[in-house]
């Protein structure tokens, strides 16, 4: 058995940009930044930030050129997929490693570059239906609470 699963929360470093496969599929593609805070050696605070290439395909890519945009604050779920190519000018073979999303809730204020109108009726949250399985509501006494939740 083997998982393939990414959860990020970060903001957008640029507007999405779309494109069209042959098939005529749709996908979204940005920067999402992460950061982390920590303390060096002499004890001063430092700060960390990663970037990662998200694409999203279908309609998940559809609500994501429609309501997103630089600086908005987004939750990811997907996977990682490695793509590899020969570099054009030096021959030289290149790799790059995107997150293929799945999941896509929009997070912060509507002042705090978030979109004026909700995609859906969850309110920021989009997901590309054909692969993600609908998730039940724990019943009451069924030993789960809030605690429980990693995040």
């Amino acid at each position: 058995m083997s998982v393939n699963k990414v959860i990020l929360v970060g903001r957008l470093g640029r507007d999405p940009e779309t494109r069209y496969l042959p098939s005529g599929q749709q996908v979204c593609n940005f920067s999402l930044a992460t950061d982390e805070t920590f303390k060096n050696r002499a004890g001063e605070r430092q700060k960390r930030t990663e970037w990662h290439r998200i694409a999203m395909y279908g309609r998940l890519a559809e609500i994501g050129q429609q309501y997103l945009k630089r600086g908005s604050l987004v939750y990811i779920e997907g996977r990682l997929q490695t793509r590899q190519w020969d570099d054009k000018t030096t021959g030289a073979k290149r790799s790059a490693t995107d997150i293929v999303a799945n999941v896509m809730k929009m997070l912060g204020s509507r002042g705090d570059s978030a979109p004026s109108e909700a995609p859906s009726s969850h309110a920021g949250e989009a997901h590309e239906e054909s692969q993600i399985p609908e998730m039940e509501e724990p019943q009451p006494g069924s030993g789960i609470s809030d605690e429980d939740i990693p995040f």
